[in-house]
């Protein structure tokens, strides 16, 4: 009886990895578990900026368009809500695209919706970024 029998492990060279896998020590989606530690992250980020976003959201009920431009056009209110736009968008994209490589099986549909999540998750985050930079510049 050989070392790898008497403790269960497998046998050298009976890997269900490729070789160029085991080298690289990357598993089949090729990223391992990065995109999952950054929707941790963003989620983290996002409740910890809930909050101050609510207070913001509070804070202009009931005022018209100047008090609403004085109130976004504070730094510290532009930064929070510029951290919140990126996190909120970077968290959307990656939990779309989870959803599109689990559940979208034909190949070629698959890469363009992935395609068209991060185009659409960019447009949100530039336009609202713009959005904010505007308010906060007072143009």
């Amino acid at each position: 009886m050989s070392i790898h029998e008497s403790h269960g492990s497998p046998r050298p060279g009976s890997s269900m990895r490729t070789p160029l896998g085991r080298v690289r020590y990357l598993g089949a989606s090729h990223s391992g578990t990065l995109d999952f530690w950054r929707q941790r992250v963003t989620a983290v980020a996002l409740t910890l900026l809930i909050v101050p976003v609510v207070v913001v959201v509070l804070m202009l009920i009931g005022s018209n368009q100047a008090g609403a431009k004085q109130i976004l056009g504070s730094l510290p209110i532009a930064i929070i809500l510029l951290l919140f736009i990126i996190a909120s968008t970077w968290h959307m994209k990656i939990g779309m695209q989870v959803v599109i490589e689990d559940y979208v099986h034909n190949e070629k549909l698959k890469l363009a919706c992935v395609m068209a999540n991060n185009f659409f998750s960019i447009a949100v985050a530039l336009a609202s970024i713009y959005a904010i930079l505007k308010l906060s510049s007072g143009v």
